[in-house]
């Protein structure tokens, strides 16, 4: 897939997209020396606020607003821990515009600006959404991310949400090369959790790449304004980061995904013991 990987990470909204791309890339940084350069796709802007110590990063939208003229990368690009590069993308005004649109000005001009040197190892897209829809499947939409990977965990409306998503994956794919790459379970500690979710990447053609146990240090560090590995590097935590970190980057396994019915996702749910266990995660 070339020197540069781009990597777009999707999941349903709360899952924990955010705090695993920041612990996945302090990994890559830290552990395996990798150039890495992280766009966060969310009008929330809340991407790379661990990696830069809770500074609530200018968006590339904001700065464009505030300065016309004399937009230098310098203005949009910030280094945080691990010598990470940190972008946020940003939205539009409230009740003005598609925040999508925003993503691809954003990448747009990062692009113009240079900010995908050489040296760069990866590019990771933390994106917002539950579908892969609009201006929010740009990175795959557009070729920029090869790589998809979903968070997702054991309950009802993540797997859901996995599943719409893979529908996304499948439909780009077949105009171009973007492949999943796989699922990443960030646990919640629901019964069979692993099993499940194994059943599912297996029904979806693709793998469960890694299972990120729940603990209560990420979100001591998350209150630090930190990454686990940068908060507590000798916790076990930090360890499974690490693991994270390499099993994403000794990936060989890249698939078209065959998306499940939602017949097929129930009956999945039924056989690990899900759906007996709340009637509100019946959709």
């Amino acid at each position: 897939m070339g020197k540069l990987r781009q990597i777009a990470i999707y999941g349903k909204g709360g899952i924990g997209k955010s705090t695993t791309t920041q612990n996945l890339t302090a990994g890559l940084a830290t552990e395996l020396n990798k150039e890495i350069l992280v766009v966060g796709c969310d009008p929330k802007a809340d991407s790379t606020r661990l990696l830069l110590g809770g500074l609530h990063q200018k968006t590339v939208l904001d700065t464009v607003r505030d300065n016309r003229q004399g937009i230098t990368l310098e203005n949009l690009v910030k280094t945080g821990f691990g010598g990470i590069r940190c972008v946020e993308s940003g939205g539009p005004e409230p009740g003005v515009g598609c925040a999508g649109r925003g993503i691809i000005n954003s990448i747009d001009m990062l692009e113009n600006l240079g900010a995908y040197t050489e040296d760069l190892d990866y590019v990771f897209y933390d994106v917002l959404g539950d579908v892969v829809c609009g201006g929010f499947a740009m990175p795959i939409r557009e070729g920029k991310a090869k790589e998809i990977y979903i968070v997702a965990s054991g309950e009802m409306m993540a797997l859901y949400a996995a599943n719409n998503i893979s529908k996304g994956v499948q439909k780009y794919a077949s105009r171009g090369d973007v492949r999943l790459g796989g699922i990443i379970c960030n646990s919640r500690n629901v019964d069979h959790e692993t099993d499940l979710l194994r059943a599912f990447a297996k029904a979806l053609g693709t793998q469960l790449i890694y299972f990120v146990p729940r603990n209560n240090v990420v979100q001591h560090a998350e209150i630090h304004r930190q990454t686990v590995i940068q908060y507590r590097p000798e916790s076990g935590q930090a360890e499974e980061y690490r693991q994270l970190a390499k099993a994403i980057d000794e990936n060989d396994m890249f698939v078209v995904p065959t998306p499940i019915s939602q017949d097929e996702l129930e009956k999945l749910l039924l056989d690990y013991g899900m759906m007996e266990l709340d009637d509100d995660y019946r959709i």
